[in-house]
């Protein structure tokens, strides 16, 4: 310490220079908060313009542990790799192959209809005429 820090200290019994650096620590803390919540609040804005509710339990530690880049994209990505969010596309898909395969089959001549069941219908035949018949109709259904 200097001298004439010892007499400004000595004469008024504080001293002004350590008396504004406290004022701006504690400025500095203050911004120092401000600034982590600015930063968590962009972070949670990333992960809901991403499509992620972080409301949800599974939500929140999928936020808490992610630390990939905070782009929007980048955490939908992540999201549907973890089996957080569905792809709508992939989804939207999968639907349309299953209505391929429906009309696939339609125009082949199938129906969604069950199978018949020959053994049951020849067990529960009642004569040799109707069991001849039934193995008729099945031939002809196998083509």
């Amino acid at each position: 310490m200097s001298n004439d820090d010892l007499d400004l200290e000595q004469e008024n019994g504080r001293n002004p220079l350590r008396d504004r650096m406290k004022v701006l620590e504690q400025e500095n803390a203050e911004l120092k908060a401000r600034a982590d919540e600015a930063a968590a609040a962009a972070r949670e804005l990333a992960f809901v313009k991403a499509g992620i509710d972080p409301d949800l339990p599974v939500a929140k530690y999928f936020m808490k542990g992610y630390d990939g880049d905070i782009e929007p994209e980048a955490i939908r990505q992540a999201a549907i790799e973890a089996q957080i969010i569905r792809d709508a596309q992939a989804e939207q898909t999968k639907q349309e192959a299953a209505a391929w395969d429906r009309t696939s089959k339609i125009a082949a001549g199938s129906s969604s209809e069950p199978e018949m069941d020959w053994v049951t219908r020849i067990n529960q035949a009642k004569s040799a005429a109707e069991v001849e018949q039934l193995l008729q109709q099945a031939r002809a259904q196998s083509g």
